[in-house]
């Protein structure tokens, strides 16, 4: 039976978003096990009835704080965000979801679980809504590693590769490196050592340089790139995203007429807005460690939280780790 530790107090919305997407999910999928970690009282209080027998709650009386310092985090072992932790590195569950603090996941998720080896660093990954709008293109680092070596970008978009194949079920996805241009000379001396490196990868197929409005065009299936350029091009996605639907909104609102024209054009917008909705797009993986870390948004609401809680079952019921492990094990990384 597949496993998934939540950690229910770390999020802006937890434990109530955590509990309710728990719920939703235990009821959809009777077959995965979710440990509800938190203040046992507080996790009991979101509850109507008794939980289901699929549902159990392990008490952890302390909460890692949204801007609690990494290292203070990573010394206190009695708090949510560890005891799930913890509950992965004891095999008791496959894979750990929380909202909490990114940086004390990922510190504690060194601590406890490890790297896989020969990993230099863990990477940050989730998938971006593009013309694909069912799949998405996985992007990484979203913020794990501000500078990287050349490397350690390779290691990337081996990794991104491997998270693509497994939950998108993509046999040899398309892999990207976002630079300042698509020609082959664009770019520093890393990029384009970089760029060298993933052209003898037989894992990929490496599609060279892109740029950045390649990652909504589908055109392809994993970009690459540091973790600070990641994570501004994620959180201008998402800031995109809103803003296409608050203006479609308005517009249909102005008169009489546009709403007349939006009661008609209803069933194509619905689908447009549910499209760019980011949070069926919610859950960010750690990738690279020694069992499955998925971060939620920490303002996640029930429907975000449970798309991350998806992510999670679906890739710890395809085994992303051991995936891994197979593709280091045959000596492309």
């Amino acid at each position: 039976m597949t496993s998934i530790a939540v950690d229910a107090m770390s999020g802006e919305n937890d434990p109530a978003a955590a509990v309710s997407a728990s719920l939703r999910m235990a009821a959809q999928h009777p077959d995965i096990h979710f440990f509800l970690c938190g203040k046992e009282a507080a996790i009991k209080a979101e509850f109507t009835t008794p939980p289901p027998d699929n549902i159990t709650i392990e008490n952890a009386d302390e909460v890692v704080e949204m801007h609690e310092p990494p290292k203070k985090a990573m010394r206190r072992r009695g708090t949510s965000m560890r005891r799930a932790m913890d509950l992965v590195a004891t095999k008791e569950a496959q894979t750990v979801v929380s909202a909490g603090n990114t940086g004390a996941l990922l510190g504690i998720g060194l601590l406890v679980l490890k790297a896989i080896e020969g990993i230099h660093r863990p990477a940050i990954a989730s998938f971006v809504p593009n013309a694909n709008l069912s799949d998405g293109c996985c992007l990484l680092d979203l913020g794990a590693n501000v500078e990287c070596t050349a490397d350690m970008l390779r290691q990337f978009a081996l990794l991104g590769a491997v998270l693509t194949m497994t939950v998108r079920g993509i046999t040899k996805p398309r892999v990207g490196l976002l630079n300042v241009g698509e020609e082959h000379f664009k770019g520093g001396e890393q990029l384009q050592q970089v760029a060298a490196m993933l052209k003898t990868v037989p894992d990929i197929d490496f599609i060279g340089n892109v740029e950045g409005f390649d990652l909504y065009l589908g055109n392809c299936d994993v970009i690459v790139c540091d973790g600070f350029t990641g994570n501004v091009a994620l959180k201008a996605s998402e800031g995109l995203a809103r803003m296409i639907s608050g203006i479609i909104k308005k517009e249909f609102q102005r008169d009489w007429l546009s709403s007349l024209c939006g009661a008609a054009a209803y069933p194509v917008l619905a689908r447009l807005r549910t499209g760019l909705d980011s949070r069926r797009y919610n859950g960010a993986c750690f990738l690279g460690l020694n069992g499955l870390v998925v971060k939620s948004h920490g303002n996640a609401d029930a429907v975000a939280f449970h798309a991350a809680l998806n992510y999670a079952a679906r890739a710890a019921q395809h085994d992303l780790v051991a995936q891994t492990k197979t593709i280091l094990q045959s000596g492309n990384v």
